[in-house]
């Protein structure tokens, strides 16, 4: 049902089917004017739900931007959300899916709506760290015309600053994965933001540990679709944030193999700022500083 938007933006929250018909909850963001010049898909955090990326989306549509955010299988809306017809598990209790599914079944098929809803304009990514890494696991990620990864790295834990890593290292593997093993899901009360699926949990606990993050995961066939990316890519990268280090998105875009990334560090002070870290970005007090600065950058390409 479409409510009322902020300013001249139209938000309309909608279903968008998934590969295998899974029902993604999402929310659809346009200009009332009418005039759109790109379109742009936001891609999330691990166990960040879409309304931390409201505001942006909201003020990427006032730009004159056609914008979809969603939430994963298993997380969000696309676990709780009355859908008719569909059962959405209300328990993640034996529930599949995997970091890999999300990729494969998820991001890629919303990519796919939007493509073949506003065909007729650039479509921009914009990938928030998990969002950011999964880019280039997509079978379709030719169909990306440009992509901004927000606080995306390789997570490798020992390439984290100290001393979050040790405290990531641990909440992982010494608390996250027992209870996973447990409950049979990671419940987000025991400090992981949201409820994970098991599979999704321990596959991203597996990249955590390695110190090739996903790139070391030989299970994981779609490494290669890596090198398919040829577009413009630029890697915002905030010198507060522990989780996505300098040298660990670096590691993220050696990976990309037939593009040249861009990487843009951008410390508090250059934008007046106290703070961004990991999250920060997307606060509104950066409507005019890194808002503005990223939307020029999606909408460059006419």
């Amino acid at each position: 049902m479409a409510e009322a938007g902020l300013d001249d933006v139209y938000v309309d929250d909608i279903i968008v089917p998934a590969a295998d018909r899974y029902p993604l909850g999402a929310t659809l963001f346009l200009p009332r004017t009418g005039r759109r010049s790109h379109a742009v898909l936001i891609n999330s955090a691990t166990a960040v739900p879409r309304k931390v990326y409201r505001g942006f989306a909201s003020y990427l549509a006032h730009c004159g931007c056609a914008v979809l955010t969603y939430d994963y299988r298993g997380t969000g809306d696309s676990r709780l959300k009355a859908v008719t017809g569909y059962n959405q598990p209300r328990s993640l209790v034996g529930f599949k899916a995997s970091m890999a599914d999300w990729a494969a079944k998820d991001v890629a098929s919303a990519v796919q709506w939007m493509r073949e809803r506003y065909g007729n304009m650039p479509l921009a990514y914009v990938g928030h760290s998990f969002g950011g890494q999964v880019l280039g696991l997509l079978r379709n990620n030719k169909d990306v015309s440009r992509a901004l990864f927000i606080a995306a790295g390789a997570g490798y834990w020992k390439l984290m600053a100290s001393p979050d890593r040790y405290r990531v290292y641990a909440m992982l593997n010494f608390v996250g994965v027992p209870l996973t093993k447990l409950f049979g899901y990671m419940p987000g009360w025991a400090g992981f933001g949201m409820d994970l699926p098991k599979d999704a949990f321990l596959q991203w606990t597996d990249w955590v540990n390695h110190e090739r993050y996903l790139f070391g995961d030989s299970t994981l066939d779609t490494r290669e679709n890596f090198h398919n990316y040829t577009k413009p890519l630029r890697a915002l990268c905030f010198t507060d944030d522990p989780f996505a280090t300098r040298t660990l998105v670096e590691l993220l875009l050696s990976g990309f193999t037939a593009t040249e990334p861009e990487i843009v560090s951008i410390s508090p002070k250059d934008i007046g700022a106290r703070k961004i870290g990991h999250m920060g970005f997307f606060r509104p007090e950066h409507r005019d500083t890194l808002w503005r600065g990223a939307a020029e950058w999606l909408q460059a390409e006419q």
